[in-house]
């Protein structure tokens, strides 16, 4: 299978899923489609199970197996979903709550961390499985970060208040630097390769948040100067376009967050630029 005729099929099963959702299960379309994703892959599973003859488990893990989800999620639509998510949050409602947004995205993110994993741990043993306290906190930290794609989604069709819609979009979008310093805390921990100090878990977190917020500002507001007295409409897109892409790549490149750094573009650009 070529990879043109890879992503038709792929955007041909999220179409399906989103009509059949949207006629049937009517959940918000981000949620509906990965739900309705999840019913299919059971029901592949189960026939899988019930008719081993027909290989249609087989077939669906050779098709699986031509695409690298990792690259395809975390280095090409991660970038995207994140600064279009961005571009639309107002920054002086966001300011207004910088406190509560500031409190769920680190001190919330790291309660989430604890209790998922403390209940992970005791739940774990239930299904045969023995997984130390420490694997079981970073998974925790790896599930705890909300999805900013999903959340805005979410906000937008339920209609919340603004100041609801604020703290909780300002906190999905923000939560990276505290997941992913968390992740590699407790990873280090639990593989016996780093030690729990505070000077190491302050250093990493500033190198996170304060260089991807540095590479946001930095090339968002790069962006905003070249876009100012633009009246194309063509350049403008290939423009952010760049932002989303190479800015993200940047910031993978001098080992800082990434995520981080392209909503920072994107706040930048939505409120500053034109």
């Amino acid at each position: 299978m070529t990879i043109f005729q890879g992503i038709g099929v792929l955007f041909t099963l999220v179409a399906i899923f989103g009509y059949l959702n949207h006629r049937f299960v009517r959940l918000p379309d981000t949620l509906g489609i990965t739900a309705v994703g999840l019913l299919v892959s059971a029901g592949v599973a189960a026939v899988a199970t019930l008719f081993p003859e027909v290989h249609l488990a087989r077939k669906a893990q050779e098709l699986a197996a031509q695409i690298d989800f990792t690259d395809v999620v975390f280095h090409g639509l991660l970038s995207l979903l994140l600064f279009a998510g961005a571009l639309h949050v107002d920054l002086a409602k966001l300011r207004e709550h910088r406190l509560p947004v500031f409190l769920l995205a680190t001190v919330g993110v790291l309660i989430s961390t604890a209790v998922v994993g403390v209940g992970f741990y005791y739940v774990a043993p239930l299904f045969g499985f023995n997984i130390s306290l420490m694997w079981c906190l970073a998974f925790g930290a790896l599930i705890s970060p909300t999805d900013p794609i999903a959340v805005l989604s979410v906000l937008k069709s339920a209609g919340a208040a603004p100041a609801v819609e604020a703290k909780i979009a300002g906190e999905s979008l923000f939560n990276d630097g505290t997941a992913v310093v968390a992740f590699l805390t407790l990873v280090g921990l639990a593989a016996g390769t780093a030690d729990l100090s505070a000077a190491s878990i302050a250093a990493a977190l500033a190198r996170e948040v304060i260089g991807g917020v540095l590479v946001g500002l930095a090339v968002g507001f790069g962006a905003s100067f070249l876009l100012r007295d633009l009246e194309s409409y063509a350049i403008e897109i290939l423009i952010t376009l760049a932002m989303a892409t190479a800015g993200y790549s940047l910031a993978e490149l001098v080992h800082v967050s990434a995520p981080l750094a392209v909503v920072v573009m994107g706040l930048v650009l939505g409120n500053h630029g034109a």
